[in-house]
């Protein structure tokens, strides 16, 4: 283990994988393997102790330089070479390496410490000048672009120049000539545009290439990464400094990716990608279509064997599917990276029992590897096996999933098309990491060039979006915004397409989507046994439902979300909404309500609508009978459901309105209100109009009664909104409690239980007082979050939020994951004072956020009793309730 003391640097032997707080993954796994014996490379790692501290200070923490140089000198002793040497030079990688992987989002310097001579000398000793100028002008590109900020496409520009001057199309084909001649033009470049010229100096060229990386911690791409992955701040990036192993020294060479399970698909097997006479960033910026990993038995049997052996080795090690990133160098296999890699929500849950069944982990571990998230993606809809299909082109099937939308062929058109709500697939040749934001943009991507390992697959994988790579058919042209096909079809920007991220498949037009297997396992129109995918499914499922503290109920307003909220597992409704009730036709009888000019036509408009609430909790019951289900009273403003001020005062201004319109002016008027609410709504208007609520009681308690007498068990449960006072609670209990004696006097006794949502912050800490009269708290986090931060949900999403996520003031909206800090103290006072006064009250939440797996988390640890959520997150609650257990 590392003696953390004043220390930057690290070697490799010193460190073991859990240490990625301090080395990064990429160093701590390193440190593993070499621990374990396997062939990597010597090198060393500067800690994310060092990076916090430059960026706290903007430069190298005193002591780091001299470190770097002690830990340099070691390794040129391992290797038997200096940094640069003019004769057999070392050269080293500097790659970055977070706690969590950010694939793509940070930088790497390859082939460091060649120079104007030590070029030669590489060329000397290795017998191969075009190998050493290969890796001159490879070093000379990517210092240029990270280190000194030179557009990438300058480069590529001149590459391409070269190529079709000498008339060749792969780089392959440039000899040590062409190449030296380029290694020329890139320094002319790197010269006109970054203001300085090369450094020579191998050192320089490693204290600046330690800082790009620090530096790209902060980019715009990794700052986003970040917040779409939840990953902090504040972590930092490690450094690690590796000698060089080269893929590109000819015949015998070469470099590659590998995963020990089909990432897509979970499936054992040999998976991975193969590129000859490369280096490592050749395959994942997807340059050069690669060839299947298969391949290299009969390109290189003996290294084959190897990667197989060690692939064997590090699944077992590390009990989980493993990415791992190797260099064939004329013969001898290095391992350079090793990683749990990053997979599909299909992969994931299929892994899962598949490790199970193989006896490497147990149901609790088996159940911690798949989250709710993965489950949730896995509900998305499916292309229509029976729907009539344009095949265009096939690629390779990246990222599951079926994504229809208009082409764009660059990120800013991809973000600007979706922000005016297009849906929109990204077409590339290739994706590199400033990709990122229209990735995130987009529906899908879909490329012409790379393998399953290329960055854009790799991305979309962590995102959960759609990828199809490799499609070599598209000729994309992305300064003509089109791509063309080998038939002389033509896409153009702005024409549909959709692409099935399994098979690979690119179709013109909107394909028809369909249930997805999961879905449809769910809803029982599919049996487990009859489908892997369901299969592993329904096993996790178990699992969770087995170990699972928290109940899982839903927000369904109609028999029909009642039912299919059951089907997908819920055990009870948590929040009715009983105002849903008074849309459509209806309207016209709340309208009578309000309009009503003494007691009698008011009771009239009342017994109006009973029979219809009565029909509607008698089906919500029936749908979800032996289950509680929680009845909110009508909680929104009356003037909802009156016409709009303004649009009523111009017609009557205009004369177009008749004596009923100029008479429901004056309501409308009354009941105007500047902030609605926080006005007359909820239980004020329960008050204010004590026959409203008492015709919804008598309802849903002559419901129950129907119900009882029909055979069934209903058990209402009759909730009170926006309660900030017992006493206001008592008034509305007490006019309950009149109707219930009506009720049993008709139809006899009938179990029911009052109880009040707690989304005011007062009501939360003065909790102790309102459970004497409250049976049951329900957490409206939706009005609590707004109530605590003082926001007004619907106006500041779309006026401010996006800048509060760009400067970290929030990692995710609080709307979308609990406040833990904020509105989570309120959750756990009220919980903690209610129960002080009623021990045995039952507590649960039916905000959004009752289907959010980080926030789930949260209720599970604060004692909640249950979580409600939309019918379709219900899986997902049940499934993070098990893990939230275990």
């Amino acid at each position: 283990m590392i003696e953390r003391m004043a220390r930057f640097v690290y070697d490799f032997a010193e460190g073991d994988k859990d240490q990625k707080d301090l080395l990064g993954g990429k160093g701590a796994n390193l440190a593993e393997m070499t621990r374990l014996g396997l062939p990597v490379p010597p090198g060393f790692v500067i800690s994310t102790d060092a990076c916090r501290a430059y960026m706290a200070t903007g430069r190298h923490p005193d002591g780091l330089d001299a470190e770097v140089g002690e830990h340099l000198r070691t390794l040129e002793e391992t290797m038997g070479k200096r940094l640069g040497q003019p004769e057999d030079p070392l050269l080293v990688a500097v790659r970055s390496g977070a706690k969590f992987s950010m694939p793509g989002m940070m930088e790497t310097v390859l082939n460091v410490g060649l120079n104007d001579d030590s070029v030669h000398g590489l060329a000397a000793t290795s017998g191969d000048a075009r190998f050493a100028w290969d890796s001159y002008r490879r070093l000379l590109q990517m210092f240029g672009n990270t280190v000194l900020h030179v557009d990438s496409s300058l480069f590529g520009e001149a590459l391409d120049a070269l190529k079709d001057e000498r008339g060749v199309t792969a780089d392959t084909d440039l000899d040590a000539a062409d190449l030296e001649a380029l290694t020329s033009t890139y320094k002319a470049i790197i010269d006109e545009h970054a203001g300085r010229p090369f450094p020579q100096d191998p050192r320089e060229q490693l204290d600046l290439a330690t800082t790009a990386v620090f530096d790209s911690w902060n980019t715009d791409r990794a700052r986003l990464y970040r917040r779409q992955e939840r990953i902090p701040d504040d972590l930092g990036t490690a450094v690690t400094v590796i000698a060089m192993v080269f893929g590109n020294r000819g015949a015998g060479s070469g470099t590659g990716v590998a995963f020990t399970r089909d990432p897509a698909t979970g499936a054992q097997g040999v998976y991975g990608d193969y590129l000859e006479n490369a280096q490592g960033e050749d395959v994942v910026a997807g340059i050069r279509n690669t060839l299947p990993l298969a391949d290299l038995e009969r390109i290189d049997p003996a290294s084959y064997a190897e990667l197989m052996r060690i692939m064997e080795v590090l699944e077992k090690h590390y009990l989980d599917m493993c990415d791992i990133e190797f260099t064939i160098e004329r013969g001898k296999l290095w391992m350079l990276q090793t990683r749990v890699g990053k997979r599909t929500p299909e992969a994931a849950f299929r892994i899962a029992r598949h490790m199970l069944g193989e006896g490497l982990i147990d149901e609790d571990e088996a159940l911690r590897r798949v989250t709710g998230e993965q489950l949730a993606q896995l509900m998305f809809p499916r292309f229509d096996s029976e729907a009539e299909r344009d095949l265009l082109a096939t690629g390779m099937g990246a990222s599951p999933g079926a994504a229809v939308g208009r082409c764009v062929f660059d990120s800013a058109t991809a973000v600007a098309w979706a922000e005016r709500g297009e849906d929109v697939i990204l077409v590339r040749k290739e994706t590199n990491p400033d990709d990122l934001h229209g990735m995130v943009a987009s529906r899908g991507i879909l490329t012409s060039r790379g393998g399953k390992t290329s960055h854009a697959a790799v991305v979309a994988r962590g995102m959960g979006r759609t990828c199809v790579c490799g499609a070599e058919s598209l000729d994309v042209d992305v300064a003509a915004r089109k791509f063309s096909l080998r038939d002389g079809r033509v896409v153009e920007e702005g024409d549909v397409i959709s692409i099935d991220g399994s098979t690979g498949e690119v179709f013109a037009g909107a394909v028809p989507v369909s249930d997805s297997v999961v879905v449809r396992y769910f809803e029982g129109s599919l049996k487990a046994p009859d489908d892997a995918l369901a299969s592993a499914v329904a096993a996790t499922m178990d699992r969770a439902d087995d170990v699972r503290r928290l109940r899982v109920r839903a927000n369904a307003d109609t028999p029909e979300d009642a039912a299919r909220a059951r089907r997908f597992g819920a055990e009870g409704i948590g929040l009715c909404r009983t105002e849903h009730m008074f849309l459509g036709e209806r309207r016209q009888l709340v309208e009578d309500l309000i309009v009503a000019s003494d007691t009698e036509a008011q009771e009239a408009a009342l017994a109006a609508l009973l029979p219809l609430q009565r029909q509607d909790f008698t089906e919500i019951l029936e749908a979800m009978d032996g289950f509680p289900v929680t009845i909110r009273l009508i909680d929104p403003p009356l003037h909802e459901f009156l016409p709009d001020l303004t649009e009523l005062s111009v017609k009557v201004a205009t004369g177009q309105a008749d004596e009923h319109d100029r008479a429901l002016l004056d309501h409308v008027r009354r009941l105007h209100e500047q902030n609605p609410m926080l006005g007359l709504r909820g239980v004020r208007l329960g008050i204010l109009i004590p026959g409203l609520f008492a015709m919804q009681a008598r309802a849903i308690l002559l419901a129950a009664a129907d119900r009882r007498d029909a055979g069934g068990d209903p058990r209402p449960e009759i909730m009170i909104p926006l309660v900030a006072s017992v006493r206001e609670l008592d008034v509305v209990r007490r006019t309950i409690a009149t109707v219930a004696d009506e009720v049993t006097a008709e139809r006899g006794p009938v179990e029911f239980s009052v109880g009040t949502m707690i989304e005011l912050p007062r009501a939360a800490v003065l909790a102790d007082r309102i459970a004497q009269s409250a049976e049951f708290f329900s957490f409206g986090t939706n009005d609590l979050t707004q109530m605590t931060w003082g926001f007004s949900r619907d106006d500041v999403e779309s006026s401010f939020f996006s800048t509060y996520l760009d400067n970290g003031i929030f990692d995710v909206s609080p709307f979308e994951s609990l406040d833990t800090l904020g509105v989570g103290t309120l959750v756990r006072i009220g919980t903690e004072k209610g129960r002080a006064t009623r021990p045995d009250l039952h507590v649960g939440v039916c905000g959004e956020h009752g289907g959010d797996p980080r926030s789930i988390h949260f209720f599970h640890g604060v004692g909640l009793d249950y979580v409600s959520c939309s019918p379709y997150r219900v899986p997902v609650a049940r499934l993070e309730a098990g893990r939230a257990a275990r």
